[in-house]
């Protein structure tokens, strides 16, 4: 058996952080619109986030922020001047398209990409297909910066670029937040997991609040990646979860080696999925699936949402067994909260420990732990190829910490977007970071 790793690569907060309210369907961004956001405070989070992943031994990386606001997005949409103009413009006509223009969504790494690692492709190559996020207009402005991010961070002949997948709403692609892999360990062939909430021939919307993920895109991805059919399932998501406020499956699912932990009404088909999942983990790994159905009578989907507790990360720790790494809501909701002292207190269960993070900044967004990384399962030889520069350790969690001091706002308000003051201190901070990540020029206005 061959030794791989999984990197967790957490979103940066960028500097515009804010409550637009962009994403129908996400009942806590709704919520929070026009609400006031503490661009600094949010950030910081994130690093300490990190800092408790790096400290349980487990690897990190970093993702950078895209340039917002997007002033080159709002040119395309008609604005013309200069940059201050176009900003002044925009708010004065179109100060919704400005809002969506000025979204720091790129933090939900979650959503950067679908990644296969090397262990499960036909070539033996670690895939990456950045999502085309079309379901949003603030977030599919993301993908072409995402493809360069990406391109210079994973480098060399070992990983395959992939470019979006096209095709419209027929084709709308979300990206890791609907895909999970299943393996014995992380260095063994897996089982991968493709959950959507809608197909091209849906005559009718399958929910009431929108189904984001196309099952064709999805089997687009698994192509691309050059997965086997025989380590391919597609789930379809249980439409009472997308009422209920899961836009994402990773909202009432995560996965991590042979541990399937879920909500019992996160898929369509309930425990008869369960038992498919289970059939062709136990077949093509000769492992059993430990799943772990948490009834809905001991925690409903409102409760289970309300606390985002399966956006928790679920981690195997390097003295054995795993931990779940949950926001500090799942403490908060009663049900929550019993039924995760009974897991860690059961001997039989292999989560050993609940570490909870304050993730509140980014909660009030619709995004909690999981939200906010992109996995990736490398090996030594796979991990040569990243870019030296933004993978963690305690000094560059300082100097990230620095950074975010100097340069996020302590408070953002609605009207502060179209601050010229803001777009120059946004380039400015990610001129600065990207000479630190070592990652050389990836924005426009670098070029």
């Amino acid at each position: 058996m061959r030794q791989a790793h999984e990197i967790n690569f957490d979103g940066l907060v960028g500097p515009t952080h804010n409550h637009s309210g962009l994403s129908p369907g996400n009942l806590a961004s709704i919520a929070h619109a026009g609400a006031v956001a503490h661009p600094r405070a949010a950030a910081l989070e994130g690093l300490e986030k990190m800092r408790l992943l790096l400290r349980l031994g487990l690897r990190q990386g970093v993702l950078p922020p895209h340039e917002r606001p997007d002033v080159g997005a709002l040119r395309r949409f008609g604005f013309e001047g200069t940059d201050a103009q176009v900003l002044r413009s925009a708010a004065r006509r179109a100060p919704r398209l400005l809002a969506a223009c000025s979204s720091a969504s790129s933090m939900w790494a979650a959503n950067a990409a679908t990644v296969a690692p090397s262990a499960d492709t036909a070539d033996g190559k670690v895939h990456l297909t950045p999502a085309n996020l079309i379901s949003t207009l603030h977030r599919s402005l993301e993908p072409p910066v995402t493809s360069r991010l990406l391109r210079a961070i994973f480098r060399g002949e070992r990983f395959v670029h992939h470019p979006p997948v096209p095709g419209g709403a027929a084709m709308a692609d979300e990206g890791a937040a609907n895909h999970t892999r299943l393996a014995p360990t992380h260095g063994e062939p897996g089982l991968h997991l493709f959950v959507y909430g809608r197909e091209w021939a849906d005559r009718v919307p399958p929910s009431r609040l929108p189904a984001r993920q196309s099952l064709e895109a999805s089997q687009a991805v698994a192509r691309l990646h050059r997965l086997p059919e025989e380590r391919l399932l597609f789930l379809r998501q249980s439409p009472r979860a997308i009422d209920a406020g899961a836009f994402h499956a990773d909202l009432v699912c995560v996965g991590n080696e042979h541990v399937l932990f879920h909500h019992a009404q996160a898929f369509a088909g309930g425990g008869e999925t369960v038992a498919r999942i289970a059939e062709r983990f136990a077949g093509l790994t000769g492992r059993e699936l430990l799943a772990l159905t948490v009834p809905a009578d001991q925690v409903s989907l409102a409760d289970a949402l309300a606390s985002y507790v399966f956006n928790g990360q679920l981690v195997t720790l390097p003295g054995g067994g795993m931990a779940l790494i949950a926001p500090c809501e799942s403490r908060e909701v009663p049900s929550v909260s019993a039924y995760l002292d009974a897991l860690v207190a059961d001997p039989s269960s292999p989560i050993r420990a609940v570490h909870v993070v304050a993730t509140r900044h980014s909660m009030r967004n619709g995004g909690g732990p999981a939200c906010l990384r992109l996995r990736l399962v490398l090996t030594e030889e796979e991990l040569a190829g990243v870019a030296p520069g933004v993978l963690v350790d305690e000094r560059l969690l300082d100097l990230l910490t620095r950074w975010v001091t100097r340069h996020h706002r302590d408070r953002l308000e609605a009207a502060d977007l179209a601050d010229p003051a803001l777009l120059d201190e946004s380039r400015t901070a990610l001129d600065e970071l990207t000479r630190l990540l070592g990652l050389g020029p990836v924005y426009d206005f670098q070029r």
